[in-house]
């Protein structure tokens, strides 16, 4: 046995025992600032969702406060994971996915907090569809004016055609939202036909206060690359874009979503992954005109690069993504500073031993943040300290 998988076995057997939560015991954490800058964390133990929050950035945390007081099995590893979002006056919105009985199955589940997360509302299922079936990859976004908007992979659809005999690529992209803060939500409705069944999707809120989703999709011929669907009004999604260009054919799903991020001039960045032959690898491609049309996919990463994710900050775009060296995972970090145009050269900021969770970036107040779980704990830290 290796010395980084006996530190794991122990902290595994740790856990178990452990009676106070401890976010150590998570396999990912999600995290947001709030408006006023407190850092907020989202985590799973033993079947509960916690919250704790710093006012440090990352220096010290509050006590952990549980989501969900009655257990339930709560999806938190690889793609999946809690979500996490804040309003301007505070509130919190958390989503997750819980799974049921049946392999593949789950449920999409929301609670939100009035009371600067001292207590939350009973988890109410979002997905209106209540059979046993799969309902999984949630994705939350939240309006500067508090309309709370929910997405998420659902096979309803493709149950319907093959209990009907008929044929139906992947899954389908629902959606609900709430514009009472999430008091109450919106019946159910349909965004798109045949998506990829299990990668992650990518979701903000345009300029105009309205949504955009990016996902794998299952194009004609069993092509797996990327769509875009920028919605017009709240009750009316948009024309689905193709987004990505690669044409991966492969019947299987990769576990592999994009990431999308809406500057403040409105363009739109996007970086996703490909396994297609001959364009193998991780691209970024940015919009000025709401999707309509993309610039030239960028690849970049080395081999075995994976799981991107970028954030933006007025002309500033970062991105992030995890390589592995065959000893340590190995965040590597690629910045633009004029909106995508020009790109300095990648390089690596963080590792830790063995694996570890995806990267993630944050931006408050002018600068960037790395979000990180690994297997040693959490980290927070500002990007221009890790060069």
């Amino acid at each position: 046995m290796t010395a980084a998988a006996a530190v794991k076995d122990a902290k595994d057997d740790a856990c178990k025992v452990l009676a106070a939560p401890d976010r150590r015991c998570s396999q990912t954490v999600t995290a947001a600032f709030s408006e006023q800058g407190a850092l907020w964390l989202a985590w799973v133990q033993s079947d509960h969702v916690f919250v704790q929050f710093s006012l440090d950035k990352g220096l010290s945390f509050s006590a952990p406060v549980m989501v969900n007081p009655i257990a339930e099995s709560v999806i938190a590893h690889d793609e999946y994971r809690p979500k996490i979002q804040l309003d301007k006056q505070g509130n919190i919105y958390l989503t997750w996915s819980r799974s049921l009985e049946k392999r593949h199955t789950g449920h999409i589940r929301f609670s939100r907090s009035v009371d600067g997360g001292k207590t939350f509302s009973a988890p109410v299922t979002i997905n209106d569809n209540l059979e046993e079936i799969s309902h999984r990859f949630d994705s939350l976004a939240v309006t500067e004016s508090g309309e709370v908007f929910v997405a998420w992979l659902d096979a309803r659809d493709k149950v319907r055609a093959t209990q009907a005999g008929m044929e139906h690529p992947g899954t389908s992209l629902y959606y609900a939202w709430s514009d009472n803060r999430g008091v109450t939500f919106k019946t159910n409705k349909l965004a798109a036909p045949h998506t990829c069944e299990c990668c992650r999707l990518g979701t903000a809120i345009d300029k105009d206060n309205l949504p955009v989703v990016i996902w794998r999709h299952v194009f004609p011929g069993g092509i797996r690359d990327h769509a875009l669907l920028k919605f017009t009004a709240w009750n009316q999604p948009g024309e689905i874009k193709r987004l990505s260009q690669e044409n991966w054919k492969i019947d299987a799903c990769p576990h592999h979503g994009p990431a999308l991020a809406v500057a403040e001039d409105g363009a739109y960045h996007a970086v996703w992954f490909s396994g297609a032959e001959g364009r193998q690898g991780l691209f970024h491609a940015r919009s000025k005109d709401q999707g309509r049309s993309f610039s030239t996919a960028m690849p970049f990463g080395g081999q075995g690069a994976k799981h991107p994710h970028l954030a933006v900050n007025g002309q500033h775009v970062a991105i992030v993504w995890l390589e592995f060296d065959g000893s340590n995972s190995v965040v590597k970090l690629l910045q633009s500073f004029d909106g995508g145009h020009a790109w300095e050269e990648a390089k690596n900021i963080a590792q830790a031993a063995d694996t570890a969770d995806y990267a993630f970036l944050l931006a408050y107040d002018d600068v960037m943040y790395l979000s990180w779980q690994t297997r040693q704990g959490y980290r927070i830290e500002v990007l221009d300290e890790l060069l």
